[in-house]
Parts: C-alpha cells; sequence; structure tokens
C-alpha cells in the first residue's frame, strides 16, 4: 500500500482499498542541549533502504519495492548499491504530501508553458517519470531571547534657512525652506523576544531562495511522524547538522532582534552599535515537507524545478536554449528581409 495524497489514506494500488493511519495526537519538540540523546537516533523506518547519489552526494532513503532510480536532485542514475538505512535524528513531524503527481503536471505544464526558449531537457520534466516526490528534511527551533544593546537615537528639528532664486521673470528673489537636522542621544536597553517556528532547510541539495520562495508551509496542519507517510515516496536525509541548522536560525532571529531593538530605541531614527544575544529554552523539532521535484543537467549545470505539494506553487530555474534564440533572431531577420523586398518591389 501506498500512502495517497488525495485520500490522506494508505491504498492499494491494485484493488483501491483503503486503510487510515495511525498516529500519536501531538508533535513533541526536544530540548537543544548541544548533544544528541541516543533515542532519538533510529532508521526513518524499519524496512528504509538509503542510497548516496555519487553525482551530488545527497543520501535519500526509500522503503521496497520503491527503487532509487534517478536522482531527484541532480538528474543522474543512482548507481550505487543500497543499504540499510542508517539512524539519524529521528523525524517527529510530517506534513503529508496533497497535491497528487497529476495536479503536479497540471502545474508545471502551466509553468512550462510560460517559458519561452527553454531548452527541451527541461521540457522533459513534464513526462511521468520526469518528477518524484520527496520528503524534504527541515529544522524548526523554538527559543527565548534576551538581548542587550547599545546605540543612538536620533531626533528631527527643522531650521528655517533663506536662499536666493529666480523668480519666472528672472528676478532674484529671496526665499526660505525648512531644512531637516538630527540630534543623536545615547541609548541602552534591553528587549526579549520568544521565537517559535524558525524553519531551516536541512538540505543543501535544493537552492535555499529556491524553497524561500515555497513558503509559506501550513504548519498548523503538521502530523505526528509515522512511517506509512513514505509509503511510495522518498526522504532525503538531513545534510545540514542540528547544530549547523541553529547558527542558521540565530541569523534568521538576528533580524527580528534588531527590529525590535530599533523600535525600543525609537526616535526618528536610530543607530545601533552593539547587540549581545543569549538564548536559552531552545527546543527543535525534525520535520519532513513534501515536493514534487524534477532535475536535468544543461551544458554541465543542474537545474531544479519544485512543486509545493501542500499548494501547487511551482519555482524552477532554467537557461536559455542558444539555438531556439538564434532561430528566432535569423526568422525575425529572414521577415524583415522579406518586407524591405516586398516594399521595393512594389514602389
Amino acid at each position: 500500500m501506498q500512502f495517497n495524497p488525495e485520500a490522506g489514506q494508505l491504498k492499494c494500488a491494485h484493488c483501491g482499498r483503503t486503510q487510515a493511519l495511525i498516529a500519536g495526537s501531538t508533535v513533541s519538540a526536544h530540548e537543544f542541549t548541544g548533544t544528541i540523546a541516543s533515542h532519538l537516533l533510529q532508521p526513518i523506518t524499519a524496512q528504509a533502504l538509503q542510497v548516496t547519489c555519487a553525482g551530488c552526494g545527497s543520501v535519500v532513503a526509500f522503503e521496497p519495492p520503491e527503487v532509487a532510480g534517478i536522482c531527484s536532485f541532480c538528474g543522474t542514475a543512482m548507481v550505487a548499491e543500497p543499504k540499510a538505512a542508517d539512524p539519524l535524528i529521528a523525524p517527529d513531524g510530517v506534513l503529508p504530501f496533497k497535491v497528487p503527481k497529476q495536479g503536479a503536471f497540471t502545474q508545471l505544464q502551466k509553468w512550462l508553458s510560460s517559458r519561452w526558449f527553454a531548452p527541451n531537457a527541461l521540457k522533459r520534466l513534464a513526462r511521468p517519470d520526469g518528477m518524484n516526490g520527496v520528503y524534504l528534511p527541515f529544522w524548526t527551533y523554538y527559543c527565548h531571547a534576551d538581548s542587550t544593546y547599545s546605540g543612538e537615537r536620533g531626533e528631527h528639528y527643522y531650521v528655517t534657512e533663506t536662499y536666493t532664486d529666480r523668480d519666472s521673470s528672472g528676478n532674484t528673489v529671496e526665499r526660505t525652506r525648512e531644512v531637516q537636522h538630527t540630534r543623536w542621544y545615547p541609548a541602552s536597553g534591553r528587549v526579549a523576544e520568544d521565537f517559535n517556528n524558525v524553519l531551516i532547510a536541512a538540505t543543501k541539495a535544493v537552492p535555499e531562495q529556491r524553497l524561500d520562495k515555497l513558503q509559506p508551509w501550513d504548519l498548523n496542519a503538521l502530523c505526528p511522524y509515522e512511517p506509512a507517510y513514505l509509503a511510495g515516496f522518498r526522504a532525503q536525509r538531513y545534510q545540514i547538522e542540528l547544530a549547523e541548522g541553529f547558527e542558521k536560525a540565530k541569523q534568521v532571529m538576528k533580524k527580528e532582534i534588531e527590529r525590535s531593538v530599533c523600535m525600543d530605541i525609537g526616535g526618528d531614527e536610530q543607530r545601533v552599535a552593539n547587540i549581545n544575544t543569549t538564548y536559552s529554552s531552545i527546543f527543535f523539532l525534525h520535520i519532513l515537507l513534501p515536493v514534487w521535484i524534477g532535475a536535468y543537467q544543461f551544458q554541465g549545470k543542474v537545474y531544479h524545478v519544485v512543486v509545493n505539494s501542500r499548494t501547487g506553487d511551482v519555482e524552477g530555474e532554467r537557461p536559455y536554449s542558444p539555438l531556439k534564440i538564434a532561430a528566432l533572431v535569423v526568422t525575425i531577420l529572414a521577415v524583415v528581409a522579406l518586407l524591405i523586398l516586398w516594399h521595393q518591389a512594389h514602389h
């Protein structure tokens, strides 16, 4: 049986029988202390196999009868022999696939139709074997942040200045204007923030900016992890470890902390000289988010097209085919030449 996105249940591909998934009722976060408790490490499923792509290094887990096939992230054939999946920090939650494969194809074809001059390699993704359903790994962090800061508060004031100008008749006249100036005062203080669901992609195989454009994810629909959700799909092993992910989360939180500091300083302008932040009550989740993904190579570079399997949104990149552009230029020049000849023949 495989997980069926439309039914939200397991479904037999042969007889159509469905079966509900039995999972826990809550998704529980774990405290992040800098070390990983041994009970958190286990294979992603009991029967899972994993294979490492020789092209991009991605490690993908799947359950038989699913096979490794083509790498979802670089488009090359998986030639390594699958082995039993290595232990990892087990997923805590999963967003199940919601958009079926046919729905993803429909969205992909709409996206392709607006891509002029695309190489044929891109159009091959619209075939049934062109895209794969993959769960991508993410970390999400929760923490409390206390920040002390120093800086300056700027307050605007205006001074009336006199200047000379010329009127509509060309005569010299004196005019006045209000000129803005700023007085600066030292400022210091403390701000506190509680952060929830700071989402960090734990994959390096798909460009981060492409995944950012697939947001927002409906994390309120997150389900407790159940291995049966992976039936018929693949799951990528995280490439960014938990501690490295938290360092990335700090950069995300830093922007919000800076905004809070500026609001606390007040005034018309702010200068922030220094911020020192202490993080406490740090918790994390390892979650899997679903995408339909296709990859292809063109002139030695890998390109991705990714469909958010919750919303159907498509994000992709594509090269321009030099042959198609050259053909268009030749066609335009030929049409222009014919028009010139026609004009000369009739005049």
